[in-house]
Parts: structure tokens; sequence; C-alpha cells
């Protein structure tokens, strides 16, 4: 089972997060995207060797949203940072 150190509530089992997927920036003018690149964005996954960076939602705990860097050969995680949520 996976441990993640949530910035705000400390170390805490993965059974209280979700991933919600990779996490990737949003177009810059995403109004301007045809419907090609804008599905692209939004339901095709790189899948690299490499660690990747993910989107955690605490869930069962300070219900903040975390970018997560894991490992996907070894499920380590590397790095566990808060991410400001824009009104």
């Amino acid at each position: 089972m996976l441990q993640l150190t949530c910035p705000f509530c400390g170390p805490r089992s993965e059974q209280e997060f979700v991933c919600t997927g990779e996490f990737s920036e949003r177009p810059t003018q995403a109004e301007a995207l045809a419907d090609p690149a804008w599905a692209e964005h939004l339901y095709y996954r790189r899948n690299p060797d490499t660690p990747v960076r993910e989107l955690w939602w605490h869930q069962h705990g300070c219900r903040s949203w975390l970018q997560v860097r894991r490992d996907p050969h070894s499920q380590a995680i590397l790095d566990c940072q808060a991410v400001e949520v824009a009104p």
C-alpha cells in the first residue's frame, strides 16, 4: 500500500486519496483549440517509463488537491505538493 505525505495532514494511507490521473497544464487558448486537440488534452495520456506527475484529491482528509510525483515501476512516491485551485 502506498503512503502519501499530505502537506497539511502529514503521512497518510493511499486509501484516503483519489488519484484523478496525469497532471497536465490546460492549453493556454483552450477555446481556440480544434476538437481533436481538445479531446487529446482531455482523454489521452502519455504512459511514460519515467516518473509521472499525477493529480490526487485528499477525499477522506483535508479535501485538498495534491500534485504527486510517482515512479510507475516501483510505485514509490517521490514528491507531494499542494495545488492551488482557482475559484
